[in-house]
């Protein structure tokens, strides 16, 4: 057996501090969530001829994937170079480079901000190197097909998925398992949990907000607007209370995507009294331990803890409306409006 052998098969676990919410504990996967894309992509991309002996693996990430592709790529004997920010943490950039990639860091933001700026470096190393090869998480679509695994994983339960709820970065985890869901339970409601100031569902782009490992400040191909019901945005406050929530109710010691799906589960499930909530968590927390997990941190970015119980999100009708507190909206098919 390999390392990447072990990636997938996460537990999935009843939480007790509320109704029927089943968490996929996708953080437990040996670098997070993102394994399962690294190795599908890899090893179709090798099978498929697309890697070579001498080729460099890139892309523009600094969060899980960032070490999915260096876990999985390192593992397959491949070069690894990733285009990262300022905003990397220091965690992170630790394990990387241990890990052997070779990291890339951009000074500055374009006019599409620190995601623009990454892409830009990505495609102009892809011009100087014909090895390189880039695995285009935001527009591939092996990534939505990567988590047929994981909705597999769910369905083997044998027990009704009436709510699915996940995060959204790349699109691909919360797209790819709703679609293969779907298939089997048609009427299940497909709940997106975005960030404010991310752009994907409408929101005015925010590059200064704190949340990582969902949001983003493009529009990434791989999320389909087709399958989803609703979507919920969470201020950073929030996200982070609802990350420090999970710990102390759960014991589950995870990441600010964890946290506000953590915390939207738990309300649908509240409201929907007797409906089985399925949801995914996707990152660890040892990455946000100088930030979700940091009072100083706290303090300095002027960070409030908020008590959600009994607190209501916010509906909102357009999806370009101006947000500071968590809200949501139902989806109009096909439109990110």
């Amino acid at each position: 057996m390999k390392n990447i052998d072990i990636i997938g098969n996460t537990p999935l676990i009843k939480l007790t501090s509320t109704g029927h919410v089943y968490a996929k504990l996708e953080c437990y996967n040996p670098y997070g969530m993102k394994d399962r894309v690294a190795k599908y992509m890899l090893l179709k991309a090798r099978n498929a001829g697309l890697l070579n002996n001498d080729s460099t693996i890139i892309e523009t990430s600094s969060g899980t994937f960032a070490q999915a592709l260096a876990f999985v790529g390192g593992n397959m004997g491949y070069k690894v170079h990733l285009v990262v920010d300022p905003r990397i943490d220091k965690m992170t950039l630790r394990k990387l480079k241990a890990l052997g990639a070779t990291i890339d860091i951009v000074e500055k933001m374009d006019e599409e901000g620190w995601q623009g700026a990454r892409l830009k470096r990505v495609k102009e190393l892809l011009a100087k190197d014909k090895k390189m090869y880039w695995t285009h998480q935001y527009d591939n679509m092996e990534n939505k097909e990567a988590y047929t695994s994981l909705a597999d994983e769910l369905l083997e339960e044998n027990i009704s998925i009436d709510y699915l709820v996940a995060s959204v970065g790349s699109g691909g985890s919360l797209s790819g398992t709703a679609k293969r869901i779907k298939e089997i339970y048609p009427e299940c409601k497909i709940i997106a949990v975005d960030a404010i100031g991310s752009v994907i569902f409408g929101q005015e782009h925010n590059p200064k907000r704190l949340q990582s490992g969902l949001g983003n400040g493009l529009h990434p191909a791989n999320v389909d607007h087709d399958i989803i019901d609703e979507v919920h945005w969470l201020s950073d406050s929030e996200a982070y209370s609802a990350t420090l929530d999970l710990v102390n109710k759960e014991q589950i010691f995870a990441g600010n995507s964890s946290g506000s799906v953590y915390w939207v589960s738990r309300w649908i499930a509240n409201h929907n009294k007797g409906k089985n909530v399925f949801c995914i968590f996707p990152d660890r927390g040892d990455r946000y331990v100088d930030t979700v997990y940091n009072p100083e941190f706290w303090e300095l970015n002027k960070l409030n803890k908020i008590n959600f119980e009994g607190l209501r999100p916010t509906e909102i009708n357009h999806s370009n409306e101006k947000i500071t507190n968590w809200s949501f909206k139902e989806q109009k098919r096909g439109t990110a409006s």
